[in-house]
């Protein structure tokens, strides 16, 4: 069954030199790095927060071994802690999010470089000429309207613009399609953290009475969760979990992701009497925050100019035509049937320890113009996808992107014209280079 809308006259609420279409790391960074490059620019969010999964989706830290970039001045500027964690360091403790903090601070560098913001705003179609996108239609509190832009960026995570224009994808695994578990991500308070201890990593665990953690929460926390992933918080005698889990789903799918939620939510209570009942630190903790959005980790891959892949990560490449070097992370693929680690992922005995770079084809559309990619919905592999996606590495791909579409919007030429040693130029002036 279908309907069929009735024609109408749009109003044009902006056009802009750069349209950036989300506001989680990469987002905010493309936005930041586009206004301060002179371009007329406008970030779009449909959530009331700038930051993403860093803000709205709770995450605890900043992951990874990346470094330099925008990144590095997004946690300057947003990092805050409220008293020493009796053990870690304040250095280790830097990565480690104060939310309110971000979602404050995000906009202040937003405001700062130039650049404008639409909250509660959802890009819901594209203004199309042939293969080129000229703009997007946006629906919010003042109906639909239109925006028109030189140069958009999809920072949406799922590329929900880009698929919309036409760019090709493909979802998840290669083989077959299945994309890693969401998460809702929360914060527990009332723990003693001189009796527990954290647990980092899938190949993490430690022995608590009864014996092994991460065996124990197999046992007793229901499928698809049943692992324990603990991580610091800023606040005292909290903490964060990485522990809801539901396999199975897509994150393009609105019935799938409104299942998800509530799936996780559900988990909740059965995952605090766990802690609870058989995990030191933990007998007298409550939940203090969970995240206002689910966390996905995998849809959409786009066909890009480039396609960066687990190889390449593999070998540390440093790509004549690079966009973000000093790459470096692990292959963190969660278990696609069920709880903790997948086969095929690597986190605490990942080897290889050099950084590499993402060429700047991977950011480019194939075909679509008007169009650049930034954060997990890049030209990758589901392996390289893995690796890449972390908030660092997303942030520094926003980078690239927002001084890329500045700089295609100033000579008016599409992305893929773009001189990609030009870019490395300006890159250079912001000290972005291999090391």
């Amino acid at each position: 069954m279908t309907y069929t809308e009735k024609e109408r006259q749009l109003p044009v609420y902006a056009d802009v030199d750069v349209l950036v279409l989300g506001a989680g790391p990469a987002g905010w960074a493309a936005a930041v790095s586009a206004a301060r490059q002179g371009a007329d620019t406008l970030i779009i969010e449909a959530t009331s927060d700038i930051g993403g999964v860093a803000t709205s989706g709770l995450m605890s830290h900043w992951t990874g071994n990346t470094f330099g970039g925008i990144y590095e001045e997004m946690v300057d500027r947003t990092v805050n802690k409220y008293g020493a964690n009796p053990k870690l360091d304040d250095n280790e403790m830097r990565k480690y999010i104060d939310h309110e903090t971000m979602k404050t601070r995000a906009i202040e560098m937003l405001e700062e470089a130039g650049a404008k913001i639409l909250l509660y705003t959802s890009a819901c179609d594209v203004i199309m000429d042939g293969d080129k996108l000229k703009g997007v239609i946006i629906e919010n509190k003042s109906g639909r309207q239109a925006v028109f832009c030189k140069t958009a960026i999809d920072c949406t995570g799922d590329g929900d613009i880009a698929a919309r224009a036409g760019a090709e994808y493909f979802k998840g695994r290669e083989e077959d399609g299945a994309m890693q578990p969401m998460t809702l991500m929360m914060q527990v308070g009332g723990v003693d953290i001189d009796r527990m201890e954290y647990v980092y990593s899938f190949e993490d665990t430690y022995n608590v009475p009864e014996g092994d953690i991460q065996q124990l929460a197999g046992k007793y926390i229901p499928h698809p969760a049943g692992h324990v992933l603990v991580y610091p918080s800023v606040f005292p005698n909290t903490v964060t979990l990485n522990m809801t889990n539901v396999t199975g789903v897509d994150g393009t799918n609105a019935d799938d992701i409104t299942k998800a939620y509530i799936k996780c939510r559900k988990q909740i209570p059965q995952i605090i009497a766990f802690l609870k009942e058989h995990v030191p630190g933990f007998e007298n903790c409550y939940v203090t925050k969970t995240a206002a959005q689910i966390g996905v980790r995998e849809t959409r891959h786009f066909k890009g100019v480039k396609t960066i892949t687990h190889d390449d990560i593999l070998a540390a490449r440093v790509f004549d035509d690079w966009a973000v070097p000093n790459v470096q992370f692990n292959f963190d693929v969660h278990n696609i049937t069920g709880a903790g680690l997948d086969k095929t992922g690597s986190q605490r005995t990942f080897k290889q320890k050099k950084a590499y770079t993402i060429p700047y084809g991977c950011l480019v559309p194939e075909k679509t113009d008007g169009l650049l990619l930034a954060g997990r919905n890049i030209s990758g592999t589901h392996m390289a996808h893995s690796n890449f996606r972390a908030m660092p590495i997303c942030a520094n791909i926003g980078q690239a992107a927002g001084v890329a579409a500045a700089m295609c919007a100033k000579e008016n030429i599409q992305p893929r014209e773009l001189d990609v040693t030009a870019l490395q130029t300006e890159l250079k002036k912001l000290g972005v280079y291999p090391r």
